[in-house]
C-alpha cells in the first residue's frame, strides 16, 4: 500500500496557524501598549518574517508516526498562543441563591423565620447562650401547626407556628 501524502498539507496548515497566532498576538499587543506598537512597526520585514516562521516538525513516512507529530505541533502552537496572549481576568460566576417558603392556611414562613424562632426558643426557653447553638434540625408539620426541632443533637422539642 502506498503511504498517503498528507504530511505536506498538514505542515503547511500548521505553519499558517502559527503565523495567524503570532499576527493575532501582535494585534493584541499593539492595542494594549502603544510603545510596543512603535517598536514592532520599526522592525524590518525580514525580521518580522523570521520571527513568525519556525521549522516544521520532522516528517515521518509511517501513518501512525505522522499523527504523533501532528499533536506536538498543535500543542506547541497552543503553548505559543498562551504565552503571547495577555492574561485574562477570571470570570466571576453568579452566586447560587435559593429560598424556601412555607405557605399554608393563609400563613407564610421562610427558613430564616423558622430558624429565628428556634434560636429564640434556645435562648429564652432553654436558657442557653446563642453562641452554644451548633446544629439545628427543623421538621415542619403544617397540618399540626408545629415545628419540631433537634438542637445540638441533644435537645428536642416543638413550637407552634
Amino acid at each position: 500500500m502506498a503511504a498517503r501524502k498528507t504530511t505536506k498539507p498538514v505542515a503547511e496548515a500548521v505553519e499558517e496557524a502559527k503565523t495567524e497566532v503570532v499576527a493575532a498576538a501582535e494585534k493584541v499587543a499593539k492595542a494594549q501598549d502603544p510603545v510596543q506598537e512603535e517598536t514592532v512597526a520599526k522592525k524590518p520585514a525580514a525580521e518580522k518574517k523570521s520571527a513568525t516562521t519556525t521549522k516544521a516538525p520532522a516528517k515521518k513516512a509511517a501513518g501512525k508516526k505522522e499523527t504523533a507529530d501532528k499533536e506536538p505541533a498543535k500543542k506547541e502552537a497552543a503553548d505559543k498562543e498562551a504565552k503571547t496572549a495577555p492574561a485574562m481576568k477570571p470570570v466571576k460566576k453568579a452566586a447560587f441563591g435559593s429560598a424556601m417558603y412555607l405557605q399554608f392556611a393563609g400563613k407564610s414562613y421562610t427558613q430564616e423565620d423558622l430558624e429565628k424562632i428556634a434560636k429564640d426558643v434556645w435562648t429564652y426557653d432553654l436558657n442557653q447562650k446563642e453562641e452554644d447553638l451548633v446544629s439545628l434540625d427543623l421538621y415542619v408539620k403544617p397540618e399540626e401547626n408545629l415545628v419540631y426541632y433537634v438542637m445540638n443533637r441533644e435537645f428536642t422539642g416543638s413550637f407552634y407556628i
